[in-house]
């Protein structure tokens, strides 16, 4: 469980299209095997901490011929931002996908100030 001591609690959220792969023949849509990709994502507002990050496909643009196999993560979470990992296996077929964020953690409060 994250606490939130005396901070205020922040909340983003965000939406994004990792690729868009079958217009050019990209490897997530004509390649077999493991694949992934990572996209960095960079918070407009550092948090005082690490937040909690959650990640969900928003859309996602598959072939019909295959078995459909996908994997969405944030990783490498840190106060300013975090990255998004897209990963597909086997002969799955992926046109597109976009992924949607939201991020929870404490940032400063307006009425907190340092004395030194």
């Amino acid at each position: 469980m994250l606490r939130f001591d005396h901070a205020a609690i922040g909340v983003l959220r965000g939406s994004q299209i990792l690729f868009s792969a079958f217009e050019d023949g990209g490897e997530m849509w004509t390649g077999e095997g493991a694949r992934s990709v990572r996209f960095p994502v960079s918070f407009p507002q550092s948090f005082l901490s690490p937040p909690v990050v959650h990640v969900g496909l928003g859309m996602w643009d598959m072939g019909v011929g295959h078995n459909q196999r996908a994997d969405i993560a944030p990783v490498e979470v840190g106060e300013a931002g975090f990255v998004l990992l897209f990963k597909t296996w086997g002969d799955t077929q992926v046109a597109r996908v976009r992924a949607d964020w939201i991020a929870i953690g404490p940032v400063p409060h307006l009425d907190t100030f340092d004395v030194d």
